[in-house]
């Protein structure tokens, strides 16, 4: 019935690649399999003709991970396949497993490319479709805030977008304004919080929001990424007039509007001295999480209280 390949590391593109596939054909009997956990065997007896002859969906996840000889199984089955099967592979991106992607790709099926998502730019434009797809509509700066509020995860963004989109007014545009109310109604912590009280110079809630991001399960590399993040920003507008207007900067920057505004309120009470030694005191600190200090969390929290100190002397 047709050999699907999806290809790429994001996740959830994925899922919803192989969710579209299942649903072109609708009564199908679905088999998932998870290649990382299979053993021999598992797909040739997946694969095997039906004594009901029923049409069927087999999906194996992530075959780059599969030893040569459960390899051999797909390769197998290839050679002579099923006309009541629809098989969906998924494969990862990378090295592992070339030779049976190539073999895949000799038999022209169809490529749905799912590759990961990491560059600002995409990311906003994931967000902004998933506001089109629950038939909402939602500003360019509020997409950015949302980004710089999550992340890159793409999981919590998506789910962030349909709780946005089911809580806030039918008809209205979603705005800024929307964003920072869910943002602060949410339980867990993240790292802009950790970094906004950091430069802001408030010491006792740059300490509180750190161990509240802990708590809650935020990798310090993460916190540490996200006041670099920040202090970039700082960078860049630092260097900018003042005098003009943060609209006119927009395009020049790679900035909207709203995080230069942000960043020149955070700015006051910065020099450019204190700015660089804050960087040197973040650079030590990302190398103490990633294994150059016994106590990574002291270190962190001993950044954090020194780059805010900076700040409201």
């Amino acid at each position: 019935m047709g050999l699907t390949l999806i290809q790429g590391g994001e996740s959830i593109l994925a899922d919803r690649a192989i969710s579209a596939a299942i649903a072109k054909i609708p009564g199908a009997t679905v088999t998932q399999l998870d290649c990382s956990e299979i053993e021999l065997g598992a797909i040739t007896d997946a694969l095997a003709p039906s004594l009901f002859g029923e049409d069927r969906v087999i999906v194996l996840r992530e075959i780059q991970e599969l030893a040569a000889d459960l390899q051999d199984e797909i390769s197998e089955y290839l050679s002579n396949p099923d006309e009541t099967v629809a098989l969906v592979l998924w494969h990862k991106g990378g090295v592992k497993g070339k030779a049976l992607l190539d073999k895949v790709k000799k038999l022209k099926p169809e490529i749905i490319a799912v590759d990961a998502i990491k560059k600002d730019g995409e990311k906003a434009q994931f967000v902004h479709d998933e506001f089109t797809r629950a038939g909402r509509k939602i500003s360019v700066d509020a997409v950015q805030a949302l980004v710089d509020a999550l992340g890159s995860d793409l999981r919590e963004l998506s789910g962030a977008a349909s709780q946005l989109a089911a809580d806030v007014a039918a008809g209205k545009t979603i705005d800024v304004a929307d964003i920072e109310k869910f943002h602060q109604g949410r339980v867990e912590t993240t790292g802009y919080d950790v970094a906004d009280a950091t430069l802001d110079g408030k010491t006792d809630l740059a300490l509180i929001t750190l161990r509240q991001a802990l708590e809650t399960g935020v990798d310090p590399v993460l916190i540490i990424s996200a006041l670099a993040s920040s202090m970039r920003t700082l960078a860049k507008v630092s260097g900018a007039s003042r005098g003009v207007k943060a609209f006119d900067l927009a395009s020049s920057l790679g900035l909207p509007p709203w995080q230069i505004d942000k960043a020149r309120r955070q700015l006051q009470g910065w020099t450019p001295t204190t700015l660089s030694a804050a960087v040197v005191k973040l650079a030590q600190a990302d190398a103490d999480i990633k294994g150059a200090s016994a106590e990574p969390l002291y270190a962190l929290e001993r950044c954090i209280l020194d780059i805010a100190l900076a700040k409201s002397r």
